[in-house]
């Protein structure tokens, strides 16, 4: 989709030297883009029986609830440990330097519900794979995993196997 990687904007040596961020901002505030973005994501998956659309803190909320929007279907939000106000569950993942944690409402997927997790960054995988696992311990089941950005580089699909995996743009390096 390179109509997408004209229109994401890229920050070299953020947030510290040797890292190239891709800053989706730019994508965001063009309203026609942003529009194509979440209208792609949702046709990709129309046919598909999700009954949920989980959407993974912070960027994940605006391309999920769009999706969401398109689709007709509610939305669960994953947060940050200690965000959400409710009973929640967790699950941890790791980081560069140690670990941190998401949650989910305990009662934000029924059981048996086809779930679709979107979000805006497929990187290392460990976010993703800890929102699979929070789905599943829920009693849903995931469909698949939507993406704005997949950085194929830090090979992300090896904590996601076996589950489909959908993304507008790949960056190989």
């Amino acid at each position: 989709m390179d109509e997408f990687k004209k229109i994401i904007r890229e920050i070299p040596d953020f947030p510290k030297p040797g890292i190239l961020f891709y800053d989706i901002t730019t994508l965001l505030a063009d309203g026609t883009a942003f529009r194509q973005a979440v209208n792609r994501i949702a046709g990709e998956f129309a046919a598909k029986k999700i009954a949920r659309v989980l959407a993974i803190d912070a960027r994940g909320f605006l391309f999920g609830a769009g999706v969401a929007y398109k689709l007709g279907l509610g939305i669960a939000p994953v947060r940050k440990k200690g965000k959400l106000p409710f009973r929640t569950i967790s699950a941890s993942y790791e980081l560069e330097y140690g670990t941190d944690s998401i949650e989910i409402h305990e009662d934000a997927i029924g059981k048996g519900e086809r779930v679709l997790i979107v979000d805006d960054l497929l990187a290392t995988g460990g976010t993703a794979a800890a929102a699979v696992e929070l789905v599943r311990r829920s009693g849903g089941e995931v469909v698949a995993c939507a993406f704005v950005i997949e950085l194929n580089f830090l090979h992300g699909r090896r904590k996601l196997a076996g589950i489909p995996i959908f993304s507008l743009v790949q960056y190989d390096s």
